[in-house]
């Protein structure tokens, strides 16, 4: 074999190694950052389904939303621990018909703050601030999932004025308690029983290196930030006090939820003076991400049906 040759063989192996070694930094990088990768994709899909990117100061500092589409003003709220993104595919179906907003939370995504204890009444304050910032013509419908849900509901009884209608879906403004599942893993076999029992059985099973991902996020993540607050938390519950709201709701839940189960919906329903509960098969805590589908079938019918309460309602 020539001299030549060997060199080429010598290069090419040399090569083959580095390519390997990227690759496997490649691998386990990814593994480490799956939740942040998924982030940055699903906002990126906000921006490809036509919303744009607004950032508004408030006390708190910025807080940062997505906006597009045209017609009666409408919010997509996410819960504790999640960000504007999660509802890129159903902005995507709404944009036609609504403006639509989907906030990140203060302490969420890119919102402030960015640190320190995450105050129920920052969280409310802010968003709050949002909805008095939409146009004053035409009140705003809130659709909120879990913590956006309870949002929902207090915006609904503070400033009945300005909320057209609710749509819940899997969450509210009453206590709940979790049982044994705690929502800040320390280690993978809590994350799994956490996100089991978020998600229907038949769904795709969460990877191990997600979970772990989850669990190092968990003790300095927003949700640990929230429980700093624990009276604050308290304070903003409306048990006792949902049969004020006048605001018609609708509770959409997805049927495989065991954090916050059918009884919990059940418990709603019956407070609520104008309510109509829908379920979704098959689908957990956040259907519009577990099944985007199913869940934005049903959050279209809901949306085009009278409100709960409205007289030509025979639902109840």
């Amino acid at each position: 074999m020539s001299d030549k040759r060997k060199r080429i063989i010598r290069l090419l192996l040399a090569l083959a190694v580095l390519l390997a070694v990227v690759a496997t930094a490649l691998f386990f990088w990814f593994r480490s950052n799956v939740l942040s990768i998924y982030e940055k994709a699903s906002r990126k899909a906000l921006v490809e389904a036509g919303l744009e990117r607004v950032e508004m100061p408030t006390p708190a500092g910025s807080l940062v939303y997505w906006q597009g589409g045209q017609g009666p003003p409408l919010m997509l709220i996410h819960g504790a621990g999640h960000q504007a993104g999660v509802w890129a595919a159903t902005a995507e179906g709404l944009i036609d018909r609504y403006t639509v907003l989907v906030p990140d939370l203060p302490g969420h995504g890119e919102s402030d703050p960015i640190e320190g204890p995450l105050t129920m009444a920052v969280l409310y304050g802010d968003l709050e601030a949002l909805v008095d910032a939409t146009d004053e013509s035409a009140p705003i419908v809130l659709v909120g999932n879990s913590l956006g849900a309870w949002l929902a509901m207090i915006q609904a009884h503070r400033h009945p004025e300005s909320v057209a209608r609710v749509i819940a879906v899997n969450g509210g403004a009453l206590f709940n308690d979790p049982g044994e599942l705690t929502l800040l893993p320390a280690d993978r076999e809590q994350a799994r029983r956490l996100v089991e029992a978020l998600r229907d059985p038949s769904s795709q099973r969460i990877p191990d290196f997600v979970l772990d991902d989850l669990v190092e996020r968990s003790a300095t993540g927003p949700v640990a930030r929230m429980m700093q607050d624990w009276e604050g938390l308290e304070a903003h519950l409306l048990d006792g006090r949902l049969g004020e709201i006048t605001t018609p709701i609708d509770l959409l839940w997805g049927e495989s939820d065991y954090l916050m189960p059918l009884s919990y919906a059940r418990r709603l329903d019956t407070a609520l003076p104008h309510s109509r509960l829908t379920t979704i098969p098959s689908c957990g805590h956040m259907p519009h991400t577990e099944c985007p589908e199913k869940f934005s079938a049903a959050l279209s019918i809901i949306l085009a049906s009278d409100p709960p309460g409205d007289p030509t309602d025979d639902s109840r």
